[in-house]
C-alpha cells in the first residue's frame, strides 16, 4: 500500500525529472483508471524544458511536450497548459492506462485522453469520451508494464534535432514491435497474459538496441 510519505517522495522525484525546482513544487496526483502518477499542476510555470521535449503547432500556437506534460511559452517561461485537441504525438507518455469505451482504446494520462491515429500514424489528443466522466471504463487497463518497459530514457549523443528524436523513437518502436509481437500501446501488449513480462521485456531491449545503434544514449 502507498503511504502519504512514499506518494510525496514519488511526487518530488516525479517533478525533479521534468526540471521543476521541488521546493517550489506543486503537483498534484492523478489516480484515475488506476493511473497513479505524480505531475506538475496546470498554470504552474518553469523557466527550462526537459531535455526530452519535442515541439508541436497548431494553429499558430506553440505547444513543448514532455512525458505527459505539456508547456505553452507564457512571458519568457514554460506554464504547464492543457494540450488543445487534434494535436499529435509519435508515441505515448511511458506511464499511461488503456481505457476501453464503446469498444475503441483510450490511452489515458495527466487528465488527457489520446487515440491513435491510422492516416497520420500518430497519436491525437482527443476530447473526452461522453461516457467517461459518468461511467467507469468497459475493460480493466492492461496489466502494469515491467519496469524496463516503462523506464526508458533516451539522450541524443550526436545532436539529432527534437524532431529526428521523435521520428527516429516511432520508428524503432514500430521495428521493436515487428521483432518481438509486443506492443505497449496496445492493451495487454497484444500477447496472452503469461507472456507479458517476458515479451515486454524483449521489446525494450529490441527498442534500446535500435536507438543505441541510431547514436542515442538508453538508460
Amino acid at each position: 500500500m502507498k503511504t502519504r510519505h512514499h506518494l510525496v517522495l514519488a511526487g518530488v522525484s516525479a517533478a525533479l525529472g521534468l526540471g521543476i525546482c521541488a521546493a517550489a513544487l506543486a503537483d498534484h496526483y492523478d489516480a484515475r483508471f488506476g493511473h497513479d502518477h505524480f505531475y506538475p499542476d496546470r498554470g504552474f510555470a518553469v523557466h527550462d524544458l526537459p531535455r526530452d521535449r519535442f515541439a508541436v503547432t497548431r494553429g499558430g500556437d506553440r505547444f513543448f511536450y514532455s512525458r505527459g506534460v505539456w508547456y505553452a511559452p507564457r512571458g519568457g517561461a514554460y506554464v504547464v497548459v492543457t494540450p488543445p485537441p487534434g494535436v499529435f504525438i509519435p508515441a505515448l507518455p511511458p506511464f499511461y492506462s488503456t481505457v476501453w469505451f464503446g469498444g475503441i482504446p483510450y490511452y489515458y494520462a495527466n487528465d488527457t485522453y489520446y487515440l491513435w491515429n491510422t492516416q497520420q500514424n500518430q497519436y491525437e489528443v482527443v476530447a473526452p469520451p461522453p461516457s467517461a466522466a459518468d461511467a467507469p471504463a468497459d475493460a480493466p487497463p492492461p496489466p502494469a508494464p515491467s519496469p524496463a518497459t516503462q523506464q526508458m530514457f533516451v539522450y541524443p549523443r550526436n545532436g539529432q534535432s527534437q524532431d529526428q528524436q521523435a521520428k527516429d523513437q516511432y520508428e524503432c518502436h514500430t521495428w521493436a514491435v515487428s521483432q518481438t509481437g509486443f506492443d505497449p500501446t496496445a492493451s495487454g501488449g497484444q500477447v496472452p497474459p503469461d507472456q507479458y513480462g517476458p515479451r515486454s521485456a524483449d521489446y525494450s531491449r529490441a527498442l534500446g538496441a535500435c536507438l543505441t545503434g541510431r547514436g542515442y544514449s538508453v538508460q
